[in-house]
């Protein structure tokens, strides 16, 4: 049963999160906030909601394995498996999309989060830093959207955020927001504790949970947008995904937990799986920096790589 428990706090998040998003996103574009603001924080907040509620929950219950590793684990499974299994579909033509900022952000974060974590511990300075920089980025890309907007460049998709209704009425809003804010520390209490209680049955520490199983199911949401976005050859928001979702990742939601609670950093994530997860972002140089496309034999390529990654930390 605790796999069941398992599977319905993910499932719980993610709805939550959703919905969350859909009454946040509404009642942001009511009070008046313009559409391009609610597109750049709201929503990437918002869709970041089930992993921030996890750690946060990890934090409290005193498992950081759970909230790190899943931090971690979500990071090298956007790349490798992300953007692997789209590729399989079909080829992303990356060569037409300019990610190279954010791609440069994503890197200076990870640097960043990697000499952190070598502190030995997640605490209020180390989240006061990563939240700083976070504010920091989202300034110069509110600045540079609004830069855009008045020289007419403005994407048009951008005007209307995901989940967006303008006929939405005041109820539903309500209701979202409701079933979002009641639901995310729901799924999330129940996956931790699932979590928890796997890692003890198979005696393995939590951070292995962390790194495969929670990782995983927070990675879904991205993975079904990439490959949509890869089937409508939408090759840039597949990757404006995976960059966006990492750095919210390690600054956003680390940064929120580290003042929770102070979380320990376990010494096998800075022998191996920290190391891993630079090393799957240096992997997107070529399709970012080179324009090379992502084709076929690419995405069997990453898609094998984080097949063999998750059966080295299993054993």
């Amino acid at each position: 049963m605790v796999f069941v428990y398992a599977v319905l706090g993910l499932l719980i998040l993610l709805l939550a999160g959703d919905a969350l998003v859909k009454g946040a996103v509404n009642l942001s574009l009511r009070v008046g906030i313009p559409a391009l603001i609610v597109s750049l924080t709201i929503v990437a907040f918002g869709t970041s909601a089930p992993e921030l509620l996890i750690s946060v929950q990890a934090a409290l219950e005193g498992v950081p394995g759970i909230a790190l590793g899943n931090v971690i684990g979500s990071n090298t499974a956007n790349v490798l498996l992300v953007l692997g299994v789209p590729a399989l579909i079909t080829v992303m033509h990356t060569s037409q999309c300019d990610t190279r900022k954010s791609y440069l952000l994503m890197m200076a974060s990870t640097v960043l989060f990697i000499a952190l974590a070598f502190r030995g511990v997640f605490d209020w300075i180390a989240g006061l830093v990563l939240l700083t920089v976070l504010t920091l980025i989202l300034g110069d890309a509110i600045r540079d959207a609004l830069k855009h907007r008045r020289e007419g460049k403005c994407d048009e998709e951008l005007e209307e955020p995901e989940g967006a209704d303008p006929e939405m009425r005041w109820w539903k809003i309500c209701l979202f927001l409701a079933l979002g804010l009641i639901g995310l520390p729901l799924g999330a209490d129940l996956l931790v504790d699932s979590a928890t209680e796997i890692a003890e049955m198979f005696g393995v520490p939590d951070t292995v949970i962390g790194l495969t199983l929670v990782a995983l199911g927070t990675s879904l949401p991205e993975l079904a947008t990439t490959v949509m976005a890869a089937i409508r050859k939408q090759a840039d928001v597949a990757i404006g995904n995976v960059i966006g979702s990492n750095m919210f990742n390690l600054l956003a939601i680390i940064g929120v937990a580290s003042f929770i609670a102070p979380m320990p950093v376990d010494p096998n994530l800075l022998r191996f799986d920290i190391w891993v997860m630079l090393a799957s972002s240096v992997l997107l140089i070529p399709f970012v920096i080179f324009k090379l496309d992502l084709n076929r034999i690419w995405g069997a390529i990453l898609t094998s790589l984080y097949v063999g990654y998750i059966l080295l930390v299993l054993t």
